[in-house]
């Protein structure tokens, strides 16, 4: 494969930028203003008196924010939006970077070095040996060499879960989907969608069960229950959860918003209208702002 000219020691190894083709390789511009964006920060972080007093810790909410920021860009279809919001996390990966830097713990580079290590080791089919054109092998060879790192680098340490590095802070039905794709990848999964579904009847079964009785922990327990096997069926059917019920969300915001638009343009408020005729404005709604991604929408 082609090499890079500049094949410097990086922690006592060669650089892995040597490992790509050379026609991938970033524009030096591009690096170029990564630089000065780096720069930029370091310069904050000692000069801005906000800048120089934030830690890991006071900052880490804001991290989530723009998290939610560039998937709001995202779905909305801004390009400049989502231009602009990546620009943001950038700047969070980089400001986490200096803090960590000034108290010696890892700068920037340790981090992209990290990063490199790891994309090349969990892509051998395109950095290695191994041949392969499926999707779904390349998911499944990605969880087998996870699991194989973390069982290394703790192997005098207690036993690693296959559902380590799930984050307990994520969006529970993301959260549901990602333990479910981790214990898939080991092969603890049920063998077809049918079986999955069958299990979803099972679960609602038993929650009406529970609904029936006076026990409001069983009730909540069930119906977590009943919400699990049904994010397990939607990821066997390729459908992430999340993303449907954030669909469902803004589907629902925009028709209520309908409905408060046309009650504001009658004069009315939502004490002058029956529940029926707010329902006839609800189909009015969906008629209104249908469209062809929402098409299938209830």
């Amino acid at each position: 494969m082609p090499t890079h000219p500049d094949d410097s020691p990086r922690n006592g190894s060669p650089r892995n930028d040597s490992i790509y083709d050379a026609q991938y390789r970033e524009p030096k511009a591009h690096t170029e203003r990564y630089a000065d964006l780096a720069s930029i920060v370091r310069q904050l972080r000692q000069d801005c008196p906000w800048d120089r007093e934030q830690t890991h810790v006071s900052v880490k909410h804001l991290l989530i924010e723009e998290a939610y920021e560039v998937v709001e860009a995202i779905e909305s279809g801004d390009p400049t939006a989502l231009q602009q919001e990546l620009g943001d996390v950038l700047l969070h990966v980089l400001f986490h970077s200096t803090i960590a830097e000034e108290a010696g713990r890892f700068t920037v580079q340790d981090v992209i070095d990290a990063e490199i290590d790891k994309l090349v080791r969990r892509h051998p089919h395109v950095f290695g040996d191994l041949e392969t054109d499926d999707p779904d092998a390349v998911l499944a060879n990605w969880e087998r060499i996870k699991q194989q790192e973390s069982n290394h680098e703790d192997a005098d340490d207690a036993l690693k879960s296959a559902l380590d590095g799930v984050p307990a802070q994520l969006p529970s039905l993301l959260r549901a989907f990602r333990m479910q794709e981790k214990a898939a990848g080991v092969g603890f999964d049920f063998p077809n969608p049918q079986a999955t579904w069958a299990k979803v009847e099972e679960e609602l079964a038993e929650f009406e069960e529970a609904d029936a009785s006076d026990d409001d922990k069983a009730r909540a327990q069930e119906f977590g229950d009943l919400l699990f096997a049904l994010v397990n069926y939607a990821r066997q059917v390729g459908i992430n959860p999340e993303n449907a019920l954030r669909g469902t969300n803004a589907r629902f915001q925009e028709r209520f918003q309908y409905i408060e638009a046309q009650l504001h343009a009658n004069d009315q408020s939502w004490d002058d209208v029956s529940l029926a005729e707010a329902d006839t404005l609800w189909d009015e709604a969906k008629t209104a702002l249908r469209s062809p991604s929402a098409s299938n929408a209830s």
